[in-house]
């Protein structure tokens, strides 16, 4: 969408529906600040931490939230993995991507001890552990899933070296559930569970989106209201129809969007009923 053609039409600052919002654009919930805050104090002992809920009801923007405040405190490092679904050899070598690790293919113990002994330097001289965060974690195998649990911890699991952040749909709760992860569920110190949300969670979403964009009445209130009460409880829902009606006011040059470019722009989606045929004599 022309940054420049919304900022002279309605005066934004950004496109309030857009999914690569920045930071200060997104919406902290108390469920969000309590865990977040969680996990800035996990980074003192380290261990596993887990964000679950189904799609479009926030687990990425929870986990941008959190790597923003980490990344604000001194001597905090902060890897994300963006290939979860890959086979133990290229997690080891995406890791060594992360924390500049020179890791061999053909030499999995090495890099085992590589990883551990960069981790432990770092803890030794910051007293901080490492953080990894890992969206979409149900992507990942049972046995990448071990095999970090493994390497995350040492001392006869006494002492963990690492800070992990998994955030995935139900899936993933299904997966620790199974007999070869119950050792990791076990191990998961705090959790936030994102659910189905209330029509005034909605509500305030939309409005903050608004209000943090620069034009608060951009949309009446009353097509805010018809968005919030078609959305499902799902914030994706909410913010994929807004961003259709601002494109579709956009194209128009239309100054404030009501309930009426609601019905010309969804109606007109909804499948027509057949025609009946008629009866023949």
């Amino acid at each position: 969408m022309n940054s420049k053609k919304l900022l002279a039409l309605w005066g934004l600052k950004w496109n309030p529906f857009s999914p690569e919002l920045p930071k200060e654009a997104l919406l902290v919930t108390p469920a969000i600040e309590n865990f977040a805050w969680r996990v800035e104090q996990l980074v003192q002992e380290g261990g596993f931490a887990l964000v679950s809920g189904e799609p479009g009801t926030g687990k990425s923007v929870a986990l941008r939230i959190v790597a923003g405040r980490l990344a604000a405190l001194r001597d905090v490092v902060v890897g994300a993995l963006e290939r979860p679904q890959s086979k133990t050899t290229d997690f080891y070598r995406e890791l060594g991507d992360i924390f500049a690790v020179k890791l061999s293919s053909s030499n999995r113990w090495g890099g085992f001890r590589a990883l551990r002994e960069r981790w432990k330097a770092h803890v030794a001289s910051t007293r901080i552990k490492p953080v990894l965060l890992i969206d979409e974690a149900q992507e990942m195998t049972a046995d990448v899933l071990s095999e970090l649990r493994i390497l995350s911890s040492a001392d006869f699991d006494s002492t963990a070296l690492l800070t992990v952040v998994l955030a995935g749909d139900g899936r993933l709760l299904e997966r620790l559930r199974h007999e070869d992860l119950i050792p990791l569920g076990t191990r998961i110190r705090t959790r936030l569970l994102l659910e189905t949300v209330s029509r005034e969670e909605l509500a305030q979403l939309l409005r903050h989106a608004l209000a943090t964009a620069g034009n608060a009445t951009l949309m009446t209130a009353e097509l805010q209201g018809t968005l919030v009460d078609h959305s499902a409880g799902n914030y994706r829902v909410l913010m994929t129809m807004s961003a259709e009606l601002l494109a579709y006011g956009m194209a128009h040059e239309i100054q404030q969007l009501d309930e009426k470019f609601y019905l010309e722009v969804f109606q007109a989606k909804l499948p027509r009923p057949a025609a009946k045929k008629k009866a023949r004599v």
